[in-house]
């Protein structure tokens, strides 16, 4: 079984490994209720979905009916006004065929303009925030990918006391010494807050390039087990973090086979030799707005 921990100061105890349920968008509902009982199997106890993840919230409504007690539920509005995020959250309940979310999440929240929006009057926080006080979420957080995401979610945290954070966390990348930091900046300020750290871009093996979309992500993922086992591995050798999972059902399955035999984190001879045999590389390059 997968290792859980309190998921931040919401005193849930959550799976290290949460589900990235993108994953469900193209399936039939049949296949995609295998891959929840799946979930269930290695003792996944937490699911991150969003609206703009096409029919994921769909697919996980019937589950929901029958197993909401079982998950920790979290979605995401990528809208950056008060009203538009408002009703984006009812959809959202609709689509997901309850009265509630534990968790609703700023998405992709990075690019400046966008982030003068949404953090000020009128803005999604204030409906974030209203939705809290109604008991339609009981926490709130950001999300972010790139090079900005570290220090623009330490922005959102000097506005506001949000419960969550989510952002790209991989060996590779944290090579880069200027993320490294921003990084480390972050980590301390959740540790002293209590607030949960998610990681995503786990298994990116980088930038997809003239490649065919063989797996559904935007990017270049490792694709061996041993590769995804020690990027798993690495990253949840960091106990203060989350590892949400790709948005495609194939790697979804190496990935909960390797969180689930999680012991230790490779050390820096194995992942450097994985980098050059791999050929991974950064899949952000700071251009990402």
């Amino acid at each position: 079984m997968i290792e859980k921990k309190l998921f931040g100061r919401t005193g849930h105890l959550s799976s290290r490994t949460i589900f990235g349920a993108v994953a469900l968008d193209k399936l039939p509902q049949a296949e995609a209720n295998l891959v929840l009982e799946e979930l269930l199997s290695y003792g996944v106890n937490h699911i991150d979905t969003a609206m703009d993840y096409g029919d994921s919230e769909l697919k996980l409504g019937p589950w929901m009916k029958q197993h909401r007690a079982d998950f920790f539920l979290a979605t995401k509005t990528g809208k950056r006004t008060y009203q538009e995020a408002k009703d984006d959250l009812h959809r959202s309940l609709e689509r997901l065929q309850t009265d509630r979310v534990d968790l609703w999440q700023m998405h992709y929240l990075i690019n400046p303009q966008q982030w003068e929006i949404a953090m000020g009057p009128g803005g999604v926080l204030e409906a974030m925030i209203e939705a809290k006080e109604q008991g339609l979420t009981r926490f709130i957080g950001v999300t972010g990918h790139g090079l900005a995401a570290p220090r623009t979610h330490l922005r959102s945290l000097e506005v506001y006391d949000l419960d969550t954070v989510l952002l790209p966390y991989n060996y590779v990348l944290m090579q880069n010494p200027a993320y490294a930091a921003e990084f480390a900046q972050l980590a301390a300020v959740c540790r002293e807050r209590n607030v949960a750290i998610q990681t995503i871009k786990s298994v990116a093996r980088g930038p997809l390039g003239d490649k065919e979309h063989e797996y559904a992500v935007w990017y270049d993922p490792l694709t061996t087990p041993e590769g995804i086992s020690h990027a798993v591995h690495w990253v949840l050798g960091n106990r203060d973090v989350f590892l949400n999972t790709p948005g495609d059902v194939d790697l979804l399955k190496l990935v909960l086979r390797a969180a689930d035999e999680y012991e230790s984190r490779p050390d820096q001879v194995i992942m450097d030799a994985d980098l050059k045999k791999l050929g991974i590389t950064s899949l952000f390059t700071g251009d990402e707005m």
